[in-house]
């Protein structure tokens, strides 16, 4: 399977979502960790807690890979994950500029402080996004080319990618949360009952969130083909 960091195979998709090599950090819990490193005891609820939470995250990590992917219509969330060289660090867009999409091929970002205009314009050529940024002094514009229908198909593809690595993550988080049950029923913390019914509970929560996420890329999907 690709890695998240050749995600942008063209010029034409390309913001910085989260690499799949950090994805188990990432969604590592403090409460769920690896057997080798220790073995943890949770009560049921807490199971659950956890296991939810990070699921929940798996889901908001997805939708940010997917507002980064062009269509036809100009989106603020191609810049959303840019993060620009200014006052000595790296610092997300959002934090120096309003980036708003006034018009439907164009996006308008309006730096708080007008010095950080080149700073914007550079981190947009570095990004190599497939725009070209236009400045007049106030604002920084970019106007949003319509894509081929092949170009199109390769980016529906980079979806249904990017799909399949949420659906592993959520498998991922559902394996880690049955092997927390486990220990905490050998450990006394549950009894076999409650081990039975939590891991019948994370299954139900596997089932919902992996439906949630092909709910979102099928909407994704017909966005990046019909506009």
């Amino acid at each position: 399977m690709p890695q998240m960091a050749d995600y942008w195979g063209t010029a034409a998709l390309k913001p910085q979502p989260p690499t799949s090599d950090n994805l188990e950090v990432f969604y590592r819990s403090p409460l769920i960790a690896p057997k080798e490193e220790q073995e943890i005891v949770m009560t049921a609820d807490d199971i659950l807690l956890d296991v939810e939470e990070r699921m929940e995250k798996a889901v908001g990590v997805l939708k940010t890979a997917l507002a980064g992917i062009r269509t036809g219509r100009a989106n603020p969330g191609l810049v959303d994950s840019l993060k620009v060289d200014v006052y000595g660090s790296p610092t997300p867009i959002k934090q120096i500029a309003s980036v708003g999409a006034p018009e439907p091929t164009q996006i308008v970002i309006r730096p708080y402080d007008p010095g950080t205009m080149k700073d914007i314009e550079k981190a947009i050529q570095a990004a190599d996004l497939g725009l070209n940024p236009q400045n007049d002094g106030r604002v920084v514009r970019l106007n949003i080319p319509q894509l081929s229908t092949e170009v199109r198909r390769k980016m529906v593809s980079r979806v249904k990618e990017l799909t399949e690595e949420a659906k592993v993550a959520i498998r991922n988080i559902r394996r880690d949360g049955n092997k927390t049950t486990d220990t905490s029923e050998k450990k006394k913390t549950i009894s076999e009952d409650a081990r039975d019914q939590t891991k019948k509970d994370i299954q139900d929560l596997t089932k919902k969130y992996e439906e949630r996420i092909t709910k979102t890329a099928r909407a994704r999907e017909k966005e990046v083909m019909d506009h």
